[in-house]
């Protein structure tokens, strides 16, 4: 039996350096362990993929071989609407974590419905278009469930993440300290894929495109994708584009 090690995810009291620092350098022995391999390839979504950069920012030498960053916003000056929403002018992060410990996963949720309010109820109108297609059905389902699966955000985390990256933008400047090590992206030598979607309302364009400035990967490459936030991965676009384009990137860089 495997001893994870892990902290716990409902700890309010953890920050982004025990998941840089502590977590993700744990797990990442026991994948060695289990597969035999010691070479490392990160594939992250949204905010994994930020936590890829930290990663491979805070540790250069790390044997961490390939990034992939999927819909991850690294300027967070792009960040459009969220950006003004947590403005500290009006946001008070400190009395929203203080009070609720954790970030409640109804808050988040509700964030990001909010940026495009009509979506949810259009979705429930297709669907009693489509509610004699079984198809449609459950396809409509196993993307509701999907979407309204959110979890409380850690609420030290929540903080940090607000101060340092959304309104300080330290990720992109490289000037993000998590413990004792800097977050320096151009320190990243590893090979690194961005994939960004053009219409992207959650991690906006503005927010991924300037990635691949910013780390000192020579082997660099971006994918630009007419889709969304959900459709990059789990659409037309993800079978037939994403995805396969991922594969045949990895192939030549990782055995």
């Amino acid at each position: 039996m495997i001893d994870w090690g892990v902290p716990r995810a409902e700890d309010h009291k953890l920050r982004l350096d025990d998941y840089v620092l502590d977590m993700m350098p744990r797990c990442f022995e026991v994948v060695r362990r289990a597969s035999g391999e010691d070479d490392l390839s990160i594939l992250g979504y949204c905010m994994g993929g930020d936590f890829g950069l930290m990663y491979a920012g805070a540790f250069p030498d790390a044997d961490l071989k390939n990034l992939i960053c999927v819909a991850s916003p690294a300027d967070f000056e792009g960040m459009g609407l969220l950006r003004r929403w947590s403005d500290p002018r009006w946001f008070d992060v400190d009395r929203l974590v203080d009070t609720y410990g954790n970030v409640p996963a109804e808050m988040i949720l509700r964030s990001l419905e909010m940026l495009r309010p009509l979506e949810r109820p259009i979705s429930f109108i297709r669907l009693w278009d489509n509610l004699w297609d079984e198809e449609y059905v459950y396809n409509w389902r196993i993307r509701y469930k999907w979407a309204q699966d959110q979890i409380s955000f850690p609420g030290e985390a929540y903080r940090q993440f607000t101060k340092e990256l959304m309104w300080g933008n330290k990720l992109i400047k490289s000037e993000l300290t998590l413990g004792d090590r800097r977050v320096d992206l151009k320190q990243i030598r590893c090979s690194v894929l961005n994939v960004m979607a053009e219409f992207d309302h959650i991690s906006p364009y503005e927010a991924t495109k300037p990635l691949l400035d910013a780390v000192g990967s020579e082997d660099k490459q971006e994918l630009h994708v007419r889709g969304g936030h959900v459709s990059l991965i789990a659409g037309t676009n993800a079978v037939l584009r994403m995805w396969p384009t991922v594969n045949e990137w990895l192939s030549v860089r990782s055995t």
